[in-house]
């Protein structure tokens, strides 16, 4: 392989041969240092051979911007680098393993530098994807409207929807969501909503917690940025919620909600009251849940994942006479699941007829628990029916009452909170009304 000095002029003067694709000129100066020219293209090439006996080729660079030679260490030419890579060589490193790991230095560093734009909006819309099954549809709801930004019109009246306590937090960067701007921003939002505020907290501190597993957004956001210290210094104590019908109530409650004009919502609101049941466990009843045969209903629960409760008489009598508008027992045609979603403002106006104040609908379910007690029934069953986690010893490993026996005592407590409502129940042998089927 004949050698020649390399120069200027021979490299600008160096073409590929009449009929090969391509054509190399070495340099006699430095072994492995030679131009490869193709019909498009003219390059500097180092070619070597390793420790194994492998022969290696490198393309070092276009001959138009690489010099031959160069008194700039910091710009070095063609020469100065074939030397550096024989140097490379002798002492048995791969040149090849050296280049691709500045790429992914390179890389790495672009990468860095386009995480450390990310915005909280942009993580928040991962974190509601990737926990999406893992909610309940009332705890995706929280987080979505926690950080609307609002401004458009509301579906109702001439108002429009208010930015959430989040809103603010959308737009700032993860990497400047410190604990003093969380702190700024608690102080403000505190002012004026204490108890959303407190909620938006705990789901901002759960994302962190979140950001701070995922590879992509791990070590941009303080660990510290959600601290205890603004929950117990700006957030006011969450007041332990005591509402909850009294007996005199109950007469006035379910008058006003049996003459409520939808009967599936004045059906929910008493069935609420009368299996303890949650708010979301009951909307998401299906018709393949109850069993009017052998009266029983299957719940849906977020502690044992399902339980199977009585399905008492008057009870029984409410959901039979609810149109089957389809798998939903509380259906809504107008909501896009096909369920009833916001029962709450339905429940409101029936509490302004009743003259009562300050029920929530988790009040009807605290409601079946305490008024129980006037029955005297054993605090395991109440708590079996709602679906509390056992509490003590006994209860835990020893106590699994059958279906026949917590039906003797929730038959029991209907029967009482009806009476005093001035209801009769009917009778357990009775046979429910026949289910309406609508087209």
């Amino acid at each position: 392989m004949a050698r020649q000095k390399l120069t200027a002029g021979r490299v600008q003067d160096f073409k590929v041969a009449k009929g090969s694709k391509q054509s190399f000129l070495w340099d006699s100066e430095v072994p492995g240092l030679g131009v490869r020219a193709t019909r498009t293209a003219k390059v500097y090439v180092f070619q070597g051979r390793l420790l194994s006996g492998a022969t290696i080729r490198l393309k070092i660079g276009d001959c138009r911007t690489w010099a031959i030679d160069s008194n700039d260490s910091e710009v070095p030419g063609a020469r100065q680098e074939a030397r550096r890579l024989r140097a490379m060589l002798d002492k048995g490193i791969d040149p090849r393993e050296e280049k691709l790991k500045i790429l992914a230095e390179i890389v790495a560093k672009m990468d860095e530098t386009e995480r450390q734009e990310v915005t909280v909006s942009e993580a928040w819309a991962d974190y509601l994807k990737a926990r999406r099954p893992k909610w309940s549809d009332r705890h995706y709801r929280d987080h979505e409207s926690l950080a609307d930004p609002g401004g458009r019109k509301a579906k109702r009246g001439k108002k429009k929807i208010k930015a959430g306590p989040l809103a603010s937090l959308m737009d700032v960067k993860l990497i400047d969501l410190t604990q003093e701007k969380v702190m700024e921003w608690a102080t403000h939002e505190a002012k004026e909503r204490a108890a959303r505020t407190r909620l938006a907290f705990s789901l901002l501190r759960a994302f962190i917690n979140w950001c701070g597993d995922q590879h992509q957004y791990k070590g941009l956001c303080p660990p510290d940025a959600c601290s205890s210290q603004i929950k117990r210094d700006i957030l006011p104590k969450q007041q332990p919620k005591t509402d909850c019908l009294q007996k005199e109530q109950l007469k006035a409650w379910f008058e006003a909600v049996r003459g409520y004009q939808n009967a599936v919502i004045s059906s929910y609101l008493q069935t609420l009251l009368l299996v303890g049941a949650r708010r979301e466990e009951l909307s998401h009843l299906r018709w393949d849940d109850v069993d009017f045969r052998w009266k029983s209903i299957v719940i849906h629960d977020k502690v044992e994942g399902e339980r199977t409760i009585p399905l008492p008489p008057y009870v029984a009598s409410l959901l039979a006479g609810i149109p089957k508008r389809n798998e939903w027992i509380f259906s809504s045609p107008s909501a896009e699941s096909g369920r009833i979603q916001e029962p709450r403002h339905a429940h409101n106006k029936c509490l302004v007829n009743a003259g009562i104040e300050g029920l929530t609908l988790h009040g009807l379910r605290r409601s079946f628990g305490t008024l129980s007690e006037w029955v005297e029934v054993p605090v395991g069953v109440v708590a079996q029916i709602m679906g509390h986690k056992p509490s003590a010893i006994a209860e835990k490993h020893y106590r699994r009452r059958p279906l026949d026996l917590l039906r003797k005592w929730h038959v029991k407590i209907e029967k009482w909170i009806l009476k005093q409502a001035g209801i009769e129940q009917p009778a357990e042998g009775a046979e429910p009304g026949k289910i309406q089927v609508v087209k």
